[in-house]
């Protein structure tokens, strides 16, 4: 079990602000309790925070720094900033990263549980914990890769009929809830050896929102490393904090990252009247789900 001998990984957190509000305290102070190892740097991209949330943890927290993108790059680009803003700042690179959201809360002795996995899973690229909802619901974070077919079918079915077995397996949702391997995992929290980040080029900065984590973990499976899902380590994610302030904005997002992952897997003529098709749908679901988000947002 890590303790606080000097000897033990290193680590840094990287996580992306976005006007956070209280999350992000409450995410700065579960860290010490959930690693046991010297405390980490913590490095919050911030992507235009108005509320005043990051300059007060930079404030309270000596281990966190504040770094301002100049513009909103999405979660992705704020990571890839972020990184490459450590990996200029510091002669000795930290052993793993962890990246995180700043609407978690990580449980007793989690980033500890990670750590001790990625040891007996040395080709793990990344490594996610078990993710429970607020309301204690574990939201299946460790997923396979969406194919075509079963990326269609939840795409248009998910949201109105949630048991259908296209989400089902997409989700995993049947899967045992023990250590594995996934096609990918959420990224709302990963720890991630920087040398598979380096890699493979860190998070693909073409998705503003949404879908990133799906593209980061299937191309460090193509580059042979794994996902690990390692259920002993748990969080609570508050979810969707920043999205559901501005629903016409992130909901297109989503369905924009949809048919980016899909389409570039699906490349050249031969695919180009599938790639019309799914890019047709998905753009009608989008403005769907904006519509209904808008009305209950106004209590319609």
């Amino acid at each position: 079990m890590p303790g606080t001998d000097n000897a033990l990984p290193t680590l840094a957190v990287v996580t992306v602000t976005y006007s956070p509000g209280e999350h992000l305290e409450n995410f700065l102070t579960s860290i010490d309790g959930a690693f046991s190892g010297v405390a980490p740097r913590v490095l919050m991209a911030d992507n235009g925070s108005v509320d005043g949330s990051p300059e007060a943890a930079e404030a309270a927290h000596p281990e966190a720094d504040l770094l301002r993108t100049g513009a909103n790059l999405g979660y992705g680009g704020a990571i890839n900033y972020a990184v490459a803003r450590l990996r200029a700042d510091d002669a000795a690179f930290p052993d793993f990263l962890l990246i995180s959201n700043p609407d978690v809360v990580f449980g007793p002795g989690s980033i500890d549980a990670l750590i001790e996995a990625a040891a007996r899973h040395p080709r793990a690229g990344s490594l996610g914990p078990l993710i429970r909802d607020p309301d204690g619901t574990v939201y299946p974070s460790a997923r396979n890769v969406p194919s075509m077919r079963f990326g269609i079918g939840h795409a248009l079915l998910g949201a109105v009929w949630k048991s259908n077995p296209w989400t089902r397996a997409y989700q995993q949702s049947q899967a045992e809830v023990a250590e594995r391997e996934a096609g990918w995992l959420s990224g709302s929290c990963l720890l991630v050896r920087p040398e598979a980040f380096a890699e493979i080029g860190g998070f693909d900065d073409r998705y503003f929102m949404y879908m990133e984590d799906v593209d980061f973990g299937d191309r460090l499976a193509r580059a042979g490393w794994s996902n690990v899902y390692v259920p002993t380590a748990e969080i609570v994610h508050a979810k969707g904090h920043a999205a559901g302030k501005v629903p016409e904005l992130m909901l297109p997002a989503h369905h924009a990252s949809a048919y980016r992952f899909f389409a570039d897997r699906h490349p050249g003529p031969a695919a180009a009247p599938l790639r019309a098709a799914m890019k047709v749908g998905l753009a009608a679901r989008s403005r769907i789900s904006v519509l209904a988000a808008t009305r209950r947002r106004k209590g319609e």
